[in-house]
Protein backbone atom coordinates (compact mmCIF):
# COMPACT_ATOMS: atom_id res chain seq x y z
CA UNK A 1 0.00 0.00 0.00
CA UNK A 2 0.95 3.54 -0.85
CA UNK A 3 1.15 6.41 1.95
CA UNK A 4 1.27 10.03 0.98
CA UNK A 5 4.38 11.86 1.93
CA UNK A 6 2.48 14.24 4.11
CA UNK A 7 0.74 11.54 6.12
CA UNK A 8 3.29 9.74 6.62
CA UNK A 9 5.58 12.66 7.65
CA UNK A 10 2.45 13.57 9.95
CA UNK A 11 2.10 10.11 11.71
CA UNK A 12 5.63 9.90 12.42
CA UNK A 13 5.93 13.47 14.22
CA UNK A 14 2.63 12.33 16.24
CA UNK A 15 4.31 9.10 17.27
CA UNK A 16 7.71 11.18 18.54
CA UNK A 17 5.14 13.72 19.87
CA UNK A 18 3.56 10.80 21.83
CA UNK A 19 6.52 9.10 22.90
CA UNK A 20 8.16 11.88 24.72
CA UNK A 21 4.65 13.05 26.28
CA UNK A 22 5.03 12.03 29.70
CA UNK A 23 8.40 10.54 30.64
CA UNK A 24 7.11 9.35 34.01
CA UNK A 25 4.82 7.40 32.67
CA UNK A 26 6.92 5.84 30.13
CA UNK A 27 9.55 5.04 32.78
CA UNK A 28 6.80 2.69 34.26
CA UNK A 29 6.27 0.74 31.11
CA UNK A 30 10.45 0.16 30.25
CA UNK A 31 11.27 -3.01 29.43
CA UNK A 32 14.45 -4.84 30.43
CA UNK A 33 17.01 -6.46 27.24
CA UNK A 34 18.28 -9.73 28.26
CA UNK A 35 21.96 -7.85 28.87
CA UNK A 36 19.68 -5.23 30.69
CA UNK A 37 19.32 -2.20 28.44
CA UNK A 38 15.99 -0.44 29.13
CA UNK A 39 13.93 0.53 26.51
CA UNK A 40 9.98 1.85 26.02
CA UNK A 41 9.67 -1.08 23.05
CA UNK A 42 10.90 -4.72 22.95
CA UNK A 43 11.41 -4.76 19.74
CA UNK A 44 14.10 -2.39 19.89
CA UNK A 45 16.08 -5.31 22.14
CA UNK A 46 17.71 -7.12 19.25
CA UNK A 47 18.83 -3.63 17.65
CA UNK A 48 21.19 -2.92 20.89
CA UNK A 49 23.57 -5.60 19.45
CA UNK A 50 23.23 -4.32 16.47
CA UNK A 51 24.42 -0.98 17.46
CA UNK A 52 27.31 -2.30 19.22
CA UNK A 53 28.33 -4.60 16.63
CA UNK A 54 27.88 -1.99 14.00
CA UNK A 55 30.44 0.81 16.53
CA UNK A 56 32.88 -1.38 16.91
CA UNK A 57 32.95 -3.76 14.13
CA UNK A 58 32.17 -2.02 10.82
CA UNK A 59 33.18 1.87 11.90
CA UNK A 60 35.55 1.31 14.14
CA UNK A 61 34.38 3.31 16.71
CA UNK A 62 35.45 6.09 14.30
CA UNK A 63 33.83 9.04 12.51
CA UNK A 64 35.93 7.60 9.44
CA UNK A 65 35.40 6.13 5.99
CA UNK A 66 32.72 3.50 6.62
CA UNK A 67 30.53 5.96 8.78
CA UNK A 68 30.43 8.67 6.09
CA UNK A 69 29.87 6.16 3.41
CA UNK A 70 27.07 4.36 5.50
CA UNK A 71 25.23 8.06 5.84
CA UNK A 72 25.82 8.71 2.15
CA UNK A 73 24.15 4.97 1.44
CA UNK A 74 21.22 5.69 3.44
CA UNK A 75 20.58 9.30 1.22
CA UNK A 76 21.39 7.03 -1.97
CA UNK A 77 18.87 4.41 -0.82
CA UNK A 78 15.67 6.81 0.23
CA UNK A 79 15.78 9.33 -2.25
CA UNK A 80 14.12 6.54 -5.12
CA UNK A 81 11.42 7.86 -4.27
CA UNK A 82 8.43 10.08 -5.46
CA UNK A 83 5.22 11.81 -4.83
CA UNK A 84 4.11 11.06 -7.97
CA UNK A 85 4.96 7.13 -7.42
CA UNK A 86 7.11 4.69 -10.03
CA UNK A 87 10.75 5.95 -9.00
CA UNK A 88 11.02 3.20 -6.05
CA UNK A 89 9.92 2.68 -2.58
CA UNK A 90 12.42 5.15 -0.66
CA UNK A 91 13.94 4.15 2.67
CA UNK A 92 13.32 0.93 1.42
CA UNK A 93 17.19 -1.06 1.16
CA UNK A 94 15.97 -1.81 -2.60
CA UNK A 95 19.78 -0.54 -3.07
CA UNK A 96 20.64 -3.97 -1.02
CA UNK A 97 18.22 -6.21 -2.26
CA UNK A 98 18.91 -5.27 -5.83
CA UNK A 99 22.42 -4.54 -5.57
CA UNK A 100 23.21 -6.27 -9.25
CA UNK A 101 21.19 -3.04 -10.97
CA UNK A 102 20.98 -0.11 -8.41
CA UNK A 103 25.11 -0.08 -7.81
CA UNK A 104 25.52 0.26 -11.36
CA UNK A 105 23.64 3.41 -11.74
CA UNK A 106 26.03 5.77 -12.31
CA UNK A 107 25.69 8.23 -9.17
CA UNK A 108 25.86 5.07 -6.73
CA UNK A 109 29.73 4.74 -8.06
CA UNK A 110 31.91 3.86 -4.62
CA UNK A 111 28.83 2.77 -3.08
CA UNK A 112 29.70 -0.79 -3.59
CA UNK A 113 32.02 -1.19 -0.70
CA UNK A 114 30.06 0.10 2.11
CA UNK A 115 27.17 -2.13 0.27
CA UNK A 116 29.39 -5.13 0.58
CA UNK A 117 30.23 -4.58 4.09
CA UNK A 118 26.05 -3.83 5.29
CA UNK A 119 24.20 -6.42 3.29
CA UNK A 120 26.33 -9.63 5.28
CA UNK A 121 25.84 -8.00 8.25
CA UNK A 122 22.24 -7.53 8.11
CA UNK A 123 21.77 -11.00 7.30
CA UNK A 124 24.01 -12.24 9.76
CA UNK A 125 21.76 -10.01 12.37
CA UNK A 126 18.36 -10.75 10.58
CA UNK A 127 17.18 -7.47 9.95
CA UNK A 128 16.02 -5.68 7.19
CA UNK A 129 17.93 -4.12 4.55
CA UNK A 130 16.37 -1.03 4.79
CA UNK A 131 16.97 -1.06 8.93
CA UNK A 132 20.79 -1.68 8.45
CA UNK A 133 20.80 1.56 6.14
CA UNK A 134 18.84 3.82 8.17
CA UNK A 135 19.56 2.50 11.70
CA UNK A 136 23.13 2.17 10.47
CA UNK A 137 23.36 6.04 9.73
CA UNK A 138 21.56 7.00 12.94
CA UNK A 139 24.85 5.24 14.90
CA UNK A 140 27.36 6.31 12.14
CA UNK A 141 26.41 9.95 13.16
CA UNK A 142 26.85 9.38 16.75
CA UNK A 143 30.70 8.45 16.33
CA UNK A 144 31.08 12.16 14.50
CA UNK A 145 31.81 15.02 16.97
CA UNK A 146 29.14 18.07 16.49
CA UNK A 147 25.90 15.10 14.85
CA UNK A 148 22.62 15.18 15.90
CA UNK A 149 20.90 12.08 17.38
CA UNK A 150 18.41 11.81 14.60
CA UNK A 151 14.95 10.07 15.23
CA UNK A 152 15.26 6.47 14.17
CA UNK A 153 12.54 3.77 13.27
CA UNK A 154 13.01 0.12 12.78
CA UNK A 155 10.50 -2.67 11.14
CA UNK A 156 10.96 -1.96 7.63
CA UNK A 157 10.45 -5.25 5.28
CA UNK A 158 12.77 -5.52 2.90
CA UNK A 159 12.10 -4.03 -0.90
CA UNK A 160 10.48 -5.35 -3.95
CA UNK A 161 10.85 -3.31 -6.58
CA UNK A 162 14.30 -1.50 -7.48
CA UNK A 163 14.64 2.38 -7.57
CA UNK A 164 14.67 3.81 -10.78
CA UNK A 165 17.92 5.12 -12.39
CA UNK A 166 18.47 9.05 -12.47
CA UNK A 167 16.84 9.30 -8.83
CA UNK A 168 20.04 10.92 -6.98
CA UNK A 169 21.07 14.49 -8.26
CA UNK A 170 24.28 14.25 -9.78
CA UNK A 171 26.97 16.58 -8.73
CA UNK A 172 26.89 18.50 -12.79
CA UNK A 173 23.30 18.73 -12.47
CA UNK A 174 22.30 22.57 -12.41
CA UNK A 175 19.82 24.01 -9.81
CA UNK A 176 16.94 23.92 -11.12
CA UNK A 177 17.34 19.88 -11.90
CA UNK A 178 18.45 19.40 -8.35
CA UNK A 179 15.36 21.03 -6.81
CA UNK A 180 12.76 19.46 -8.77
CA UNK A 181 14.07 16.01 -8.31
CA UNK A 182 13.77 16.74 -4.61
CA UNK A 183 10.65 18.28 -4.94
CA UNK A 184 9.51 15.46 -6.71
CA UNK A 185 10.72 13.26 -3.35
CA UNK A 186 9.22 15.99 -1.45
CA UNK A 187 12.19 18.19 -0.16
CA UNK A 188 12.16 21.44 0.06
CA UNK A 189 15.05 23.98 -0.79
CA UNK A 190 15.77 24.35 2.09
CA UNK A 191 15.60 20.96 3.38
CA UNK A 192 17.95 19.72 0.78
CA UNK A 193 20.72 22.44 2.06
CA UNK A 194 20.21 21.08 5.29
CA UNK A 195 20.82 17.23 4.16
CA UNK A 196 23.87 18.77 2.65
CA UNK A 197 25.53 19.02 6.47
CA UNK A 198 26.10 15.63 5.46
CA UNK A 199 28.84 16.47 3.28
CA UNK A 200 30.79 18.19 6.48
CA UNK A 201 32.12 14.46 6.68
CA UNK A 202 32.10 13.51 3.41
CA UNK A 203 34.80 12.56 0.83
CA UNK A 204 34.53 11.87 -2.80
CA UNK A 205 36.23 8.45 -4.68
CA UNK A 206 34.71 7.88 -8.38
CA UNK A 207 34.51 11.76 -9.18
CA UNK A 208 38.35 12.38 -9.22
CA UNK A 209 39.98 8.53 -8.32
CA UNK A 210 43.29 9.55 -8.85
CA UNK A 211 42.77 11.84 -5.62
CA UNK A 212 40.34 9.48 -4.14
CA UNK A 213 38.70 10.15 -0.15
CA UNK A 214 39.16 13.84 -0.91
CA UNK A 215 37.40 15.15 1.83
CA UNK A 216 34.64 18.23 0.95
CA UNK A 217 35.77 20.27 3.98
CA UNK A 218 39.08 20.58 6.13
CA UNK A 219 37.85 19.05 9.19
CA UNK A 220 35.98 15.38 7.40
CA UNK A 221 35.58 14.16 11.26
CA UNK A 222 33.65 16.52 12.32
CA UNK A 223 30.00 17.54 11.80
CA UNK A 224 30.64 20.98 11.61
CA UNK A 225 29.49 24.06 9.49
CA UNK A 226 33.12 24.38 7.93
CA UNK A 227 32.05 22.51 4.67
CA UNK A 228 29.14 25.81 4.41
CA UNK A 229 32.23 28.63 4.94
CA UNK A 230 35.15 26.41 2.61
CA UNK A 231 32.79 26.31 -0.42
CA UNK A 232 32.44 29.89 -0.09
CA UNK A 233 35.81 30.82 -0.91
CA UNK A 234 36.73 31.97 -3.98
CA UNK A 235 38.18 29.13 -5.74
CA UNK A 236 40.23 28.81 -9.04
CA UNK A 237 38.74 27.92 -12.35
CA UNK A 238 39.58 24.29 -13.73
CA UNK A 239 41.42 25.20 -17.89
CA UNK A 240 38.95 23.36 -20.20
CA UNK A 241 35.47 22.58 -19.94
CA UNK A 242 33.62 19.26 -19.12
CA UNK A 243 30.25 20.52 -21.14
CA UNK A 244 27.60 22.84 -21.14
CA UNK A 245 26.96 24.05 -17.14
CA UNK A 246 29.39 21.63 -16.46
CA UNK A 247 32.93 23.74 -15.64
CA UNK A 248 34.65 23.14 -12.18
CA UNK A 249 35.83 25.45 -10.28
CA UNK A 250 39.11 24.50 -7.51
CA UNK A 251 39.19 24.75 -3.90
CA UNK A 252 41.30 27.35 -2.73
CA UNK A 253 42.46 24.68 -0.46
CA UNK A 254 44.60 22.14 -1.71
CA UNK A 255 43.33 18.41 -0.79
CA UNK A 256 39.48 19.53 -0.52
CA UNK A 257 37.32 18.70 -3.06
CA UNK A 258 34.42 21.29 -4.56
CA UNK A 259 31.05 19.82 -6.04
CA UNK A 260 30.05 21.79 -8.42
CA UNK A 261 26.78 21.03 -7.23
CA UNK A 262 27.86 22.20 -3.68
CA UNK A 263 28.80 25.66 -5.04
CA UNK A 264 25.79 26.42 -7.61
CA UNK A 265 23.67 26.04 -4.35
CA UNK A 266 26.06 28.05 -2.54
CA UNK A 267 25.51 30.78 -4.21
CA UNK A 268 21.84 30.24 -5.98
CA UNK A 269 19.49 32.83 -4.92
CA UNK A 270 16.66 30.13 -4.05
CA UNK A 271 19.39 28.93 -1.76
CA UNK A 272 21.98 30.86 -0.83
CA UNK A 273 20.78 32.39 2.37
CA UNK A 274 19.66 28.86 3.46
CA UNK A 275 23.17 28.08 2.95
CA UNK A 276 24.82 30.91 4.46
CA UNK A 277 22.62 31.04 7.54
CA UNK A 278 24.95 27.48 8.59
CA UNK A 279 27.77 29.06 8.50
CA UNK A 280 27.77 30.36 12.38
CA UNK A 281 25.17 28.62 13.04
CA UNK A 282 25.93 24.54 13.95
CA UNK A 283 22.99 24.27 16.14
CA UNK A 284 20.75 25.62 13.56
CA UNK A 285 22.56 23.24 11.06
CA UNK A 286 22.26 20.33 13.23
CA UNK A 287 18.90 20.53 14.16
CA UNK A 288 17.80 21.52 10.62
CA UNK A 289 19.66 18.29 9.33
CA UNK A 290 18.21 16.11 11.89
CA UNK A 291 14.70 16.62 10.81
CA UNK A 292 15.35 16.84 7.25
CA UNK A 293 17.39 13.39 7.86
CA UNK A 294 14.63 11.76 9.69
CA UNK A 295 12.13 12.87 7.20
CA UNK A 296 14.41 11.26 4.40
CA UNK A 297 14.45 7.93 6.38
CA UNK A 298 10.88 7.19 6.47
CA UNK A 299 10.10 8.08 2.76
CA UNK A 300 7.79 5.46 1.74
CA UNK A 301 7.21 3.64 4.75
CA UNK A 302 4.56 4.10 6.81
CA UNK A 303 5.95 4.92 10.42
CA UNK A 304 2.71 3.72 12.05
CA UNK A 305 3.86 0.03 11.54
CA UNK A 306 7.60 0.91 12.59
CA UNK A 307 9.10 1.06 15.77
CA UNK A 308 10.73 4.03 17.20
CA UNK A 309 13.97 2.48 18.77
CA UNK A 310 15.93 6.55 18.96
CA UNK A 311 16.53 5.62 21.83
CA UNK A 312 19.42 3.02 21.45
CA UNK A 313 21.24 5.82 19.16
CA UNK A 314 24.24 7.00 21.26
CA UNK A 315 24.69 11.18 21.78
CA UNK A 316 27.66 12.23 19.98
CA UNK A 317 30.44 14.51 21.33
CA UNK A 318 29.57 18.04 21.13
CA UNK A 319 31.50 20.20 19.46
CA UNK A 320 33.99 23.37 20.99
CA UNK A 321 33.50 25.20 18.02
CA UNK A 322 30.09 26.34 16.75
CA UNK A 323 31.29 28.31 13.81
CA UNK A 324 33.04 27.72 11.15
CA UNK A 325 36.73 29.44 10.73
CA UNK A 326 38.50 31.50 8.29
CA UNK A 327 41.42 29.79 7.14
CA UNK A 328 44.64 30.77 8.18
CA UNK A 329 46.20 32.89 5.24
CA UNK A 330 42.12 33.72 3.76
CA UNK A 331 40.41 36.68 4.90
CA UNK A 332 36.78 38.22 4.68
CA UNK A 333 37.62 39.65 0.98
CA UNK A 334 38.23 35.73 -0.06
CA UNK A 335 34.34 34.94 0.59
CA UNK A 336 31.78 35.37 -1.73
CA UNK A 337 29.01 36.23 -0.11
CA UNK A 338 25.94 35.15 -2.10
CA UNK A 339 22.71 35.93 0.06
CA UNK A 340 21.72 39.40 -0.61
CA UNK A 341 19.13 39.69 2.51
CA UNK A 342 21.36 39.23 5.78
CA UNK A 343 24.86 40.35 6.48
CA UNK A 344 27.60 38.07 6.53
CA UNK A 345 28.77 37.00 10.26
CA UNK A 346 31.83 38.13 11.59
CA UNK A 347 34.07 34.19 11.67
CA UNK A 348 37.20 34.08 13.75
CA UNK A 349 40.51 33.48 11.35
CA UNK A 350 42.60 30.33 12.33
CA UNK A 351 45.95 31.06 13.96
CA UNK A 352 49.02 30.09 11.79
CA UNK A 353 50.66 29.92 8.64
CA UNK A 354 48.14 28.97 5.87
CA UNK A 355 47.17 25.54 5.35
CA UNK A 356 48.85 24.00 2.62
CA UNK A 357 46.77 20.57 2.24
CA UNK A 358 43.98 18.61 4.05
CA UNK A 359 44.93 14.67 3.77
CA UNK A 360 42.22 12.37 2.31
CA UNK A 361 40.28 10.74 4.50
CA UNK A 362 41.76 7.32 5.63
CA UNK A 363 40.73 4.02 4.28
CA UNK A 364 39.19 1.66 6.76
Amino acid sequence: MAFSLLSVVSTALALAATVSASPAADSLKLKTCPDGTKVRNAECCRFVKVRDDLINDLFEGECGENAHSTVRIAFHDAIGFSKKGGKGGGADGSILQFDDIELNFTMNAGIDEIADDLKPFADQHGISYGDVIQFGSSVALSLCPGAPVVQTFVGRGNATVPASDFTVPEPFDTVPDILARMADAGFSPAELIALLASHSIAAQDKIEPAIARSPFDSTPDQFDPQVYLDVLLKGTVLPGNLGPGKGEVLSPVDGEFRLQSDAALARDPQTACTWQGFVSDQALMAKEFAKAMAKLAILGQNPAKLTDCTELIPQAKPLKRKTAVIPAGKTRKDIEVSCPYNRFPNLPTAAGPPVTSVPPVPEQ
